[in-house]
């Protein structure tokens, strides 16, 4: 970990689940930089406080979009609530755009690219965080609405959870 990045993990106690990177936009700048300058640079330009969440991974079973909301859940935490972004970054496959469009609310915001980090083709995608905080409050917690509506927002914390989480994360630094 950097002072610009922290790596969460969610584990069982025999194997990792699922991991996460936030990076934040400080001193080294975001990945999504490199592939998307002026797009970056335009978010800046308007005041916005960047993060970026990459290296997402989650074991395929069961469990995995219920493992994948709460992780997110705890990335937003410290990306919103400690470190105060207002709007998250990622770059996706083409093919999962759909997906953190309907399931998340996140907006395209770059073309797509050939991402030479990974040597497949990306798209930049956006978050306001404020509609991630107010989906969380609205629906956060409240599983049985997973299976109504096309979001993974009820399978995060409830506010109440999101309060405990915050408060453990804040102690740790």
């Amino acid at each position: 970990m950097t002072p610009d990045q922290i790596t969460l993990i969610a584990s069982d106690d025999e194997r990792a689940l699922a991991t996460i990177s936030v990076g934040f936009d400080r001193d080294a700048g975001l990945l999504a930089d490199s592939l998307y300058p002026d797009e970056v640079a335009g978010l800046r330009a308007q005041g916005a406080r960047l993060c970026e969440f990459t290296k997402l991974a989650v074991e395929p079973g069961k469990h995995s979009q219920e493992v994948l909301a709460m992780l997110f859940h705890i990335a937003y935490i410290y990306a919103r609530r400690i470190n105060r972004c207002t709007e998250l970054l990622i770059e996706v496959n083409p093919r999962h755009v759909r997906f953190y469009e309907s399931a998340l609310g996140f907006e395209r915001l770059g073309p797509q690219r050939i991402c030479p980090r990974v040597d497949a083709p990306a798209v930049l995608l956006r978050l306001d965080l404020s509609h991630c905080e107010q989906e969380l409050a609205r629906v956060g917690g409240h599983r049985k609405m997973a299976g109504r509506i096309r979001s993974l927002y009820p399978l995060g914390f409830s506010p109440r959870e999101e309060e405990g989480i915050h408060a453990r994360l804040f102690q740790l630094g």
